[in-house]
């Protein structure tokens, strides 16, 4: 039985990831639908929209959809209170912080958590606390990034290595080539970011989509890796002056839904993942989803073949 599946109730163990004002319920929704997990974000910090967009979500699926919530972006308990208490959600990510105090009151709600972690020291001291599962977040990803680099091909055996708990790929990941990879390595689920920004139904702007669409595998920096908050995102005149400087000045995020929204692929910095350089087109959740189980199926079928007849090809 897979672990990911038992504790999300998804059809396919693939989950949506919870970027901010992004991760929404028309994406979330959509993923929803298509037997994946959605994940509502709130690291936006907008709690009432927020909270809206989570109840939004009992009129567009009646498929189980999760929650995260990024401990060091919270400005209050609400949105934790919110969820335990009104929400209905029975699984949700932490992530950006240590997850200790949150455990107990969702566990006590009767929620599932699990919590993203970039380290093999992060991911023990979770399972200390009593976390029920791990997103091992490899630097191939976009977004926040931990500034001592992990790809997750690492992450995901060193993790393994120390622990049997319940692991989920993310970063890196866009297909079911990369599915399977981590299937193989010790994960039971995998969460695509930068894939399903991309997506027909994600809200953002043509540009943006077009911009992921367009880059190269080479085609996004790692930012700020000398302060906080370290992140990897889309080349572009703005964030290579950026890289050269070393530093992100101050006002870096003040327009980013002029970005996300407007299309000013300049206004701020766009999140994405390595995985802009594997992304071809923009296509619906539901394809992405079908697509990426079909192509993990076949993968295992053929490395199944190989390994009942002992041969390597």
């Amino acid at each position: 039985m897979n672990r990911v599946l038992a504790h999300t109730g998804a059809k396919y163990p693939i989950i949506q990831a919870p970027m901010g004002w992004i991760a929404r319920s028309q994406l979330a929704a959509a993923v929803c639908e298509a037997g994946g997990l959605g994940i509502i974000e709130t690291s936006s910090g907008e709690t009432e929209a927020c909270k809206a967009e989570i109840l939004k979500m009992r009129d567009l699926t009646a498929a189980p959809f999760g929650v995260n919530l990024p401990i060091r972006f919270l400005k209050d308990d609400a949105i934790m209170r919110f969820v335990c208490e009104e929400s209905g959600v029975k699984f949700v990510t932490t992530s950006a912080g240590s997850p200790a105090k949150f455990i107990g009151p969702l566990h006590e709600a009767g929620i599932t958590v699990y919590h993203a972690v970039p380290t093999v020291d992060a991911a023990m001291k979770c399972v200390e606390a009593g976390i029920d599962g791990l997103v091992v977040e490899g630097s191939e990803g976009g977004g926040f990034k931990n500034p001592e680099e992990v790809g997750t091909m690492v992450l995901l055996q060193a993790i393994r290595q120390r622990t049997d708990i319940p692991l989920v790929a993310a970063g890196g990941i866009c297909d079911g080539k990369g599915m399977a990879a981590a299937f193989a390595l010790g994960a039971e689920a995998v969460q695509m970011g930068t894939r399903f920004v991309s997506a027909k139904e994600s809200p953002v702007h043509r540009n943006y989509k077009t911009a992921i669409v367009e880059a190269k595998e080479t085609g996004t920096y790692v930012l700020n890796k000398k302060s906080t908050p370290c992140i990897r995102a889309l080349k572009t005149e703005r964030t290579a002056k950026i890289h050269e400087d070393g530093l992100m000045p101050p006002e870096t995020f003040t327009r980013i839904l002029d970005l996300y929204f407007g299309g000013d692929m300049e206004a701020a910095v766009g999140l994405a993942g390595q995985t802009a350089g594997l992304i071809s087109e923009v296509k619906s959740a539901g394809e992405i989803i079908e697509e990426t189980v079909a192509e993990f199926f076949e993968i295992a079928g053929r490395m199944g073949a190989m390994a009942s007849a002992r041969t390597f090809g």
